[in-house]
This record gives C-alpha cells, sequence and structure tokens, in this order.
C-alpha cells in the first residue's frame, strides 16, 4: 500500500466537478489580477478569522514582507521570531535589512516560549513574530501582554494555523497583522502561491492595500514604495469554494490525529515515538501536520518510505543554524529545544481524504521499525 504524506489528488478528485466550470467561467472572464474574486475572499477570510479586515497578497511570505513593511521595520532594527520554523518567518526580517533575533520553543508546542521573550527584547526591537506551527496557536496572551509593555506590534504568523484557536480566539483576531499562506500542502491551500494578512486596524489596511501594488494609492500615484504582490483572481475563486469545506476538513484531520495518538499508545509505541500535545490554551488545534517526536528518527523515515508511507520532517535545520544567518553570532547549544525538535520531528499522513486502511498501515510500519530494533 501506498501512503503519500499529502495527496493533493484526492482532493481535486472530490471537488473537480465543481471547480472546472468555475475555472472555465474565469478563462472566459479574462479577469485575473485581484477584482471581484479577490475581495470576495477578501470579506471571507476575514469573516472566518474573526478580523475586520483582510487584505490578499501573492504569497506568505510576501504577507509577512508587507506585514514588517506596515510595521515601519527597516535596517537597523531587530524582529524577534522562534528559532524552530521555516525560513520566511526570519527570511523576511533579513531581506529588509532588519536583524533576526531568535528565541528558544516550548518542548510540547513546538512554539515560541514566552519565558525566554522578554529578554530578548532591546532598544531596537521593532516587532515580535510569534509562529503558530503545525497547526497549534502560540500561547498569544502571554506573547501580547509583554508586547504591549514594551510598546511592540506582534505580527502572528499563521501560515498553518488557518481556523486554530487560543482561549477561544482565532487567528487573526489577536495581533496587530496575522499573516497567512495558501501554499497548496496548506490546510487551505491555492493551486499556486497565495498569501493574505488579517487585520482588525482599517488605516494599516489601506496601507497594506497599497504596498501589495506599488504603494499606489491612485492610478499611477504612489504614496509610498511597496512591492507588486497581488492575489490572483484564479486563486482566489479555488480558495472560495475549499473554504465552504475547511471546517469539515479540519474535523477529518483533527479525528486522524486522535487516531494516531490513541493507536501508537495501545501499541506500545509512546515512549519511543512522542505524540504532539495540544497545550492548555489551544482550544482548536486544526493539525496542519501531525509531528512527532521519534527515536531513530531518519532510520524510521527511510523504513517507512521503503514500505510506502510518505513522511517530511519539518524542519531539519534549526534557524540559527542556517548558513546565511551564521554571521548573527548565535552557537550550537544557544537554543537546545529548537535543536532537538530539529533531530526528532517527523510529520506523518494527516490530509482528510487518508483512509482507515491507508491509516493503520502507517501505525502497523511505525510498529513495525521499532519491533525490530
Amino acid at each position: 500500500m501506498r501512503v503519500p504524506h499529502l495527496d493533493l489528488k484526492a482532493q481535486y478528485a472530490a471537488l473537480r466537478c465543481d471547480l472546472e466550470p468555475l475555472l472555465l467561467g474565469l478563462c472566459e472572464s479574462q479577469q485575473f489580477i485581484l477584482g471581484p474574486e479577490v475581495e470576495a475572499l477578501e470579506a471571507e477570510i476575514a469573516a472566518y478569522a474573526r478580523s475586520s479586515h483582510a487584505v490578499g497578497c501573492a504569497s506568505g511570505t510576501d504577507a509577512l514582507l508587507l506585514a514588517l513593511v506596515a510595521c515601519g521595520v527597516g535596517p537597523g532594527h531587530e524582529v524577534i521570531t522562534s528559532a524552530f520554523t521555516f525560513f520566511a518567518s526570519a527570511g523576511a526580517a533579513a531581506f529588509l535589512g532588519a536583524r533576526p533575533v531568535f528565541v528558544d520553543i516550548e518542548a510540547e508546542s513546538f512554539n515560541l516560549d514566552p519565558e525566554r521573550l522578554e529578554r530578548a527584547i532591546t532598544s531596537r526591537t521593532r516587532a515580535i513574530v510569534p509562529v503558530d506551527l503545525f497547526g497549534q496557536c502560540a500561547d498569544m496572551t502571554s506573547i501580547l501582554e509583554i508586547a504591549a509593555r514594551h510598546g511592540l506590534p506582534v505580527i502572528e504568523d499563521g501560515a498553518q494555523s488557518l481556523g486554530a484557536e487560543h482561549r477561544g480566539r482565532r487567528a487573526g483576531e489577536m495581533a496587530a497583522i496575522t499573516t497567512f499562506s495558501f501554499y497548496p500542502s496548506k490546510n487551505l491551500g491555492a493551486f499556486g502561491d497565495g498569501g493574505m494578512l488579517a487585520v482588525p486596524d482599517a488605516e494599516r489596511a489601506r496601507v497594506l492595500r497599497q504596498l501589495r501594488v506599488h504603494g499606489e494609492s491612485g492610478r499611477y500615484l504612489h504614496e509610498r514604495v511597496g512591492i507588486n504582490s497581488r492575489l490572483d483572481a484564479l486563486q482566489a475563486a479555488v480558495l472560495r469554494l475549499k473554504l465552504r469545506h475547511l471546517d469539515a476538513w479540519t474535523e477529518a484531520r483533527q479525528r486522524h490525529a486522535a487516531a494516531y495518538t490513541s493507536c501508537l499508545a495501545s501499541r506500545g509505541l509512546a515512549g519511543r515515538v512522542r505524540a504532539p500535545r495540544s497545550a492548555p490554551h489551544a482550544t482548536r488545534h486544526v493539525f496542519n501536520q501531525y509531528t512527532v517526536r521519534a527515536e531513530a528518527r531518519d532510520e524510521l523515515r527511510e523504513h517507512m518510505a521503503r514500505r510506502g508511507v510518505g513522511t517530511a520532517v519539518y524542519y531539519p535545520l534549526a534557524l540559527h543554524e542556517q548558513p546565511c544567518f551564521r554571521d548573527l553570532g548565535a552557537r550550537h547549544g544557544d537554543f537546545p529545544q529548537a535543536e532537538r525538535a530539529a533531530t526528532e520531528v517527523l510529520s506523518l499522513p494527516v490530509y482528510p481524504e487518508l483512509t482507515a486502511e491507508q491509516h493503520a498501515h502507517v501505525v502497523d510500519c511505525v510498529a513495525e521499525f521499532y519491533s525490530g530494533r
């Protein structure tokens, strides 16, 4: 049996009858950039994320870049983020000439540890970028309290957490800006790149709308310097259709996650494969990934591949150990939780279309590997 880590073809097959006429209609309209489809998606995502405004852009990375620019980040500033996350969380700040400042993670949630946050703040800090890794919100209550004491904006990197909730509050309604990604592998994925910013403040939303079109406030009138980061109508139309199914897909992911946790425990594997745990403040985990900590992770992954099971490692290297960030001065051992996670994490298939037989095969393969050790 083959079990891909992510089966986008299965999702497409289920939606094909609705998607193909939709895409044909867009081709006939010849309206491809921004426009009514994008405006409608922005309104729908704003409602879903419980935010007053949403601004579409070309990717999740661009969403971070635009958010930082809107918060005045530039050369000489510092931006605090997690030491264990996708590159863009820090790369966007570095691209603007700012210095990424890393904070270690909580062992259980994989998210930025608020207890280590305040000591990283300096007079040069301009923004804090916590990441909602794997579909679980960071401890936003603690992070926002610390940020408020220092007068700093919080940009929540929600690339993996659309629909996730912290103490009943949804990703998108807590921070000054929350960024989302619609990369195809996300829980709400487009047919290519796409991003969105959820913004409670109307003036900041206006600025972001300008920044995504070269800072244009009127035709060929530029109030500020921006970039070209427009969401196209095709992606918006696809995402609007998929958004109708997102809650059902999330429930399926949660069922698969609960079943994995139960099966791994019942097979006596809990000591060798540590299941993900929801933090007490996480009232809705959307399981963009089901990420375990595995003994002999790399060997297990090779075994799974031989048995036809796809897995992924998010992420094999903590950010402070990336070659481009080595000149920041951090050394191995400075962020022990992030470094340990990079050697242990393994994400198992958890997409909504996963069948019971596939699920059982994944667990069987894990059990088979450890029974031979």
